[in-house]
């Protein structure tokens, strides 16, 4: 299933995305179906899964024709964290930026991976929002990574897209820059939808394209798959988890796979394109802050 807040007759709603359709889950039962949170709750006291519940009151729902400019932000994360050097490219890209060579060789093949805080979700978008450029940054990248969503006790909920917006020449004149070069407003897009864990029985196994356009024409495209990840997701969450506390739902970016050429920065009016299998395209443009 591919759950998703829309925008319906003036207000956000949640419910799922069902082939061409939107079901609005929320006007079936809305304390139930208010938001991710409160249908991870009111499964775990029934003790069903959350695809049970939705089956349970779909029928009683309000359905209305998909269109994309409904889709919002699909949750409000308490916090995005991320794993950095999860892919040969990502440290091959890690290692031309720093000034400390070697550093993210290291990084890759040590037994500890990297794992930073992203921020909270009050500074993501959802799709069609903007994402942003720092005003001090003049080598600033989208990051597209397949991002587990998390709840309170770490289980994994479902999957989505993240655009882990990184600032490359901040991170790069100092590793302990990297909260500047990760967080600020704009800096990580999140969606289209949550697909739930049922739905992608194999994580290792999802194609991710990238596609940026400047004037409507494509200025990058690449892909990845997530086979080509160095280590197993079951593995970086297992020290995301070691000794931490989860405070609501948590979105966990597992590493990015494609990276554009070492000339190439975001410009304002850019458009970002992110596909994975099984989740959908999340479309952004971009904004100088």
């Amino acid at each position: 299933m591919k759950l998703c807040r829309f925008e319906s007759s003036g207000r956000t709603t949640f419910g799922i995305l069902e082939g061409n359709s939107l079901v609005d889950l929320a006007s079936s039962e809305p304390e139930i179906f208010s938001n991710i949170d409160t249908l991870i709750h009111a499964a775990k006291e029934r003790r069903m899964s959350i695809e049970e519940m939705i089956r349970k009151y779909v029928k009683e729902a309000r359905t209305i024709s998909f269109e994309e400019e409904r889709l919002r932000l699909p949750l409000v994360p308490d916090e995005v964290w991320g794993a950095g050097v999860t892919y040969l490219r990502s440290r091959e890209a890690r290692e031309v930026e720093t000034k400390l060579k070697g550093l993210y060789d290291e990084i890759y093949s040590a037994e500890r991976p990297e794992i930073f805080l992203k921020g909270s979700g009050k500074r993501c978008v959802g799709p069609g929002e903007p994402i942003g450029i720092r005003s001090d940054s003049a080598w600033t990248v989208p990051e597209p990574e397949l991002s587990l969503v998390l709840d309170r006790e770490a289980n994994v909920i479902g999957y989505t897209i993240a655009n882990d917006v990184s600032a490359r020449d901040i991170e790069g004149q100092n590793p302990l820059y990297l909260p500047q070069a990760k967080i600020f407003r704009g800096c990580c897009a999140i969606g289209p939808v949550i697909t739930t864990q049922a739905e992608i029985s194999n994580p290792h196994s999802l194609q991710i394209r990238m596609k940026i356009l400047r004037e409507g024409r494509a200025v990058f495209e690449g892909k990845t798959n997530t086979s080509s990840l160095k280590r197993d997701i079951s593995e970086l969450l297992q020290f995301l988890k070691r000794d931490n506390v989860f405070f609501g739902c948590t979105v966990f970016m597992t590493g990015v796979g494609i990276v554009p050429p070492e000339d190439f920065s975001l410009k304002h009016g850019d458009q970002v394109e992110i596909e994975a299998d099984k989740i959908g395209i999340l479309r952004n443009p971009v904004q100088k802050l």
